[in-house]
């Protein structure tokens, strides 16, 4: 059972020590002294509102709340994160606290090695790729670097996709993204942007799902998770529009058509529809 951390009596544990306890009876965690976590006051904000919300479940919100702090930059690089001043300010055992620095530790964000423990890592070593960091960024101070990045990207991919995706003929897949389309088309009408961007992402996800190659699949969550954030004013390439309606159903046609070419040139069209989007891509050249 997860217990909250509460003070301990007396002691000071060395960085191999605190396995040997339960967490709420590790020594050296003393509410009553102070912590490099004391010392920021927006830490200390991001503390209490962690405690305060356990909608995602102890061990996800943490793993929430650390790599915001991260990518947001207050936790910055090489910064030590001990597990007991964690477990102090966010009120969570040992177990939650290991097993998140894990998941941030497979994401790039953070480093532990023996005698040095854990610290946050520089930028260049995030995986920039994971889609919980392009979510915290895209809702980050690096909002602007992010979107630009992701709309770089898919202008890249996605292009390409749709080529070879329009060289299987599949009855189904034609179909599926016809329904994706169509509910688009309804959510416009209706104002539903919620469900505008769900159906958006499992177009775009589909189309790279099926384009036949394992390395484009591989990047259906990236551009999923562009596509979710898409929705808010600081990051995405694509925003409710008939036009935006209209280029995906091009792109059906192409697709079903088996038109290689006029997919892609679908595809290209509609990722410069959004105006920031003419500012970091070419448009199509005349051939």
């Amino acid at each position: 059972m997860m217990t909250a951390a509460r003070p301990a009596d007396s002691g000071l544990a060395g960085s191999g020590e605190l396995d040997r306890y339960s967490y709420a009876e590790a020594p050296g965690v003393d509410r009553g002294a102070s912590s490099a976590w004391d010392g920021d006051a927006e830490l200390s904000r991001a503390g209490r509102r962690a405690a305060g919300s356990r909608g995602r479940g102890l061990h996800g919100q943490l793993v929430q709340q650390l790599g915001q702090m991260i990518v947001s930059g207050d936790l910055g690089a090489d910064r030590p994160l001990v597990p007991e001043e964690i477990g102090q300010r966010f009120e969570v055992s040992r177990t939650v606290v290991r097993e998140s620095l894990r998941v941030l530790e497979a994401k790039g964000l953070v480093s532990a090695r023996p005698n040095v423990g854990t610290r946050v890592r520089p930028v260049s070593d995030w995986n920039l790729l994971d889609p919980d960091i392009i979510e915290w960024r895209a809702f980050g101070p690096q909002r602007e670097d992010q979107r630009r990045e992701l709309c770089e990207l898919r202008w890249t991919i996605e292009p390409l996709a749709a080529r070879l995706a329009a060289g299987h003929g599949r009855e189904d897949v034609q179909q599926r993204l016809a329904d994706m389309a169509e509910i688009m088309g309804h959510a416009l009408t209706q104002g539903d942007s919620l469900t505008f961007s769900r159906a958006d992402a499992e177009f775009h996800s589909l189309l790279l799902q099926v384009a036949g190659n394992r390395m484009l699949e591989h990047l259906s969550g990236i551009v999923s998770a562009a596509l979710h954030v898409s929705g808010a004013p600081v990051s995405g390439c694509d925003r409710p529009t008939e036009t935006g309606v209209g280029q995906h159903l091009r792109i059906v046609d192409a697709v079903g058509s088996g038109d290689a070419a006029g997919a892609e040139a679908a595809m290209r069209q509609l990722l410069i529809t959004h105006p920031d989007v003419e500012r970091v891509v070419p448009a199509p050249r005349e051939h």
